[in-house]
């Protein structure tokens, strides 16, 4: 089975509800034909399947074998209907990416999602109950599982694993996460051997005509939620520089740790020198994942602009 993140998010955005996992590759919501009380529409997202892109209400039968005919009821905009399209003739795979240099990305094999765990054996129910516990203690909600398609590994190299994929902007998988869940490991993070600088962490959910936040981790952008790239470091590499400098985005936050000071402000007087309006967080001691998402909520609120002559005081201050 192959979702298509893509497709899945523009879905969720214009039906203005998260889709929820049902049995092969199909997303249920409320039917915008019907306005039954329930969750009665499927959709399907399984790229790999004959039925890819279509949809049927279970109240008023409303349906087709084109999701570009709900589009059309509900009067999407026309963009976002070309995309999609676009979508359903090239019928992307969200597991395999080629890049420039040849590097190619999937998940592992033993991949297996927390989407919806009531359709695995008792056994592997038992593990994966294991994996959404630690993810609930690090904050992470059941909605962000099923916009993250987060998943688990219970044998392989990543055994004992919760999995977090992160997709480019066109839904095609570019990286991801492979965290300890049992703390039994040495190594809490074994994650894909391949450049992060080839990589704009989370790319398929960032809006570039809004204010960015950056942060290091995945589980900091997690926390986050809102317009977040984790650039899975502390540097900001060339491909995501280039990006937001060209890009539309006026305000750029900087939300590294504490001991990455000096390449925030780094990242800061690049942006700075190319007119892009930069404020510097100050996590005073915590990473964004250890605050939560309400207390960096007010934290941000309450971060000014950050001036020339505020970059200089700062890089006086570490001499």
């Amino acid at each position: 089975m192959e979702i298509n993140q893509f497709l899945l998010t523009k879905v969720n955005k214009v039906l203005g509800n998260v889709g929820k996992p049902t049995t092969k590759g199909n997303y249920s919501y409320y039917c915008p034909s019907c306005n039954h009380k329930n969750r009665k529409l499927e959709i399907n997202f399984d790229s790999s399947s004959n039925n890819f892109g279509s949809f049927a209400c279970w109240v008023c039968h409303f349906k087709s074998k084109s999701v570009i005919t709900l589009l059309k009821k509900i009067k999407a905009h026309p963009q976002l209907i070309k995309e999609v399209k676009d979508i359903l003739g090239k019928k992307i795979t969200t597991y395999t990416h080629e890049y420039t240099n040849e590097e190619i990305i999937e998940l592992p094999k033993e991949f297996i999602s927390l989407n919806n765990i009531n359709t695995l054996n008792k056994l592997t129910q038992i593990q994966a109950k294991h994996a959404i516990k630690f993810l609930h203690q690090r904050n992470i909600t059941d909605e962000d599982i099923i916009k993250y398609n987060i998943g688990f590994c219970n044998n392989g190299q990543y055994e004992g694993r919760v999995i977090i994929p992160s997709y480019d902007d066109e839904g095609k998988i570019n990286y991801y996460i492979a965290r300890d869940y049992n703390d039994l490991s040495s190594r809490k993070y074994k994650n894909p051997p391949i450049a992060v600088k080839n990589i704009i962490g989370f790319e398929l959910y960032i809006n570039w005509n809004a204010p960015i936040i950056l942060c290091e981790g995945i589980f900091d952008a997690l926390t986050i939620k809102r317009n977040v790239i984790p650039l899975f470091g502390k540097v900001l590499h060339e491909k995501l520089m280039t990006k937001l400098v060209k890009s539309e985005v006026n305000k750029v936050y900087i939300a590294l740790d504490d001991d990455a000071i000096k390449d925030a402000l780094k990242h800061c007087e690049q942006l700075m020198s190319y007119g892009k309006k930069v404020y510097l967080v100050e996590m005073k001691g915590k990473d964004a994942n250890e605050i939560g998402y309400e207390n960096f909520l007010n934290t941000i609120e309450n971060t000014y602009p950050l001036t020339f002559h505020g970059l200089m005081s700062k890089k006086l201050e570490l001499i």
